[in-house]
């Protein structure tokens, strides 16, 4: 049985099959006549609950829908976790691992127009908790979407579709993800991570070795996140890249470097795969340093089957 598959026996147990059989059984012991009566409410109340706790996932790819701010979490002055509840407690996005989605605003511009302006952003939740989902995002001075999101109030909604993208991670499809990461780049990964830390009961033995490079060590997203996996799984490493480290850093110093690359990462093999997400020019720096350590060409457009793949 999966983890989805407990989840939705136990909401059934709580909410249909217990409050069915006190409903009959206190029947019984109360008035014995009234029992046929009881049977029917209890089939009537189980079939309502049955309806409204089973999974559904609610995303369409190619129509926008709204979405409820539930809460705010700041993590900085420019970070934050934003909570978007789902219409109903059982309901799910439906994201595959690895893929992403769409929000859209319609905007002002400096000229007075408005213009619908469209981002993607990958959720830090997933599809194994059901009610809701979670985005990280930090907002820029001059970022459209970003600095919308940090406008929002709760209760005000956003407008989302998907899922996007042609990565879907599935259990040992490779032997050794190496990972890099820039700034907010880390979510796509880290929700990849805790989807093979999750599978290790049914057999993930996938390996992870992340490299995750920042500015200061203040700039370091949900490292507190990170360095539990890592405690609690093996297979997971992080190999920590500061530009401006402070004084006593004992991690990487500067830009991804291929000597860093060759330190920490897989080799070129078969089997392994290199992830990468961060800023533009990062990302297209990392291709060609790939490609000079022997790793397999990375296409402008990456594509499922890839050595080398962009978020």
């Amino acid at each position: 049985m999966s983890a989805a598959d407990g989840d939705a026996f136990n909401l059934k147990r709580d909410y249909v099959y217990i409050p069915a059989f006190m409903l009959v059984a206190g029947t019984l012991v109360v008035k014995r006549e009234w029992t046929i009566y009881a049977m029917l409410v209890a089939i009537a109340f189980g079939a309502w609950n049955i309806w409204t706790l089973q999974i559904r996932p609610v995303l369409k790819p190619n129509v926008f829908q709204e979405f409820e701010l539930q809460e705010k979490t700041i993590i900085s002055h420019n970070v934050a976790i934003y909570r978007f509840k789902l219409p109903r407690a059982a309901d799910i996005l439906g994201l595959p691992i690895g893929q992403h989605i769409s929000i859209g605003a319609q905007l002002p511009q400096p000229d007075g127009t408005t213009k619908e302006i469209v981002r993607s952003y990958t959720p830090i939740s997933g599809d194994h908790q059901p009610g809701f989902f979670d985005l990280l995002i930090k907002s820029y001075p001059q970022g459209n979407i970003s600095k919308h999101m940090a406008s929002l109030m709760v209760g005000q909604p956003i407008r989302v579709r998907g899922p996007k993208g042609a990565f879907v991670y599935e259990q040992n499809m490779c032997k050794h993800f190496g990972m890099i990461a820039g700034g907010t780049g880390i979510t796509p990964m880290l929700q990849i991570i805790r989807a093979i830390v999750r599978g290790r009961p049914e057999g993930d033995t996938t390996q992870v070795d992340l490299i995750f490079a920042n500015v200061t060590e203040q700039d370091i997203l949900l490292q507190e996140d990170l360095d539990a996996l890592v405690k609690e799984d093996s297979g997971i490493r992080v190999h920590y890249v500061l530009d401006k480290p402070p004084e006593g850093w004992t991690g990487g110093v500067g830009y991804v470097t291929a000597e860093m690359i060759q330190k920490w990462l897989p080799k070129p093999a078969d089997k392994v795969k290199i992830l990468l997400c961060g800023p533009p020019p990062m990302v297209s720096g990392l291709k060609k340093t790939t490609e000079s350590l022997g790793y397999k060409k990375a296409r402008p457009v990456s594509k499922l089957e890839d050595q080398v793949f962009a978020f």
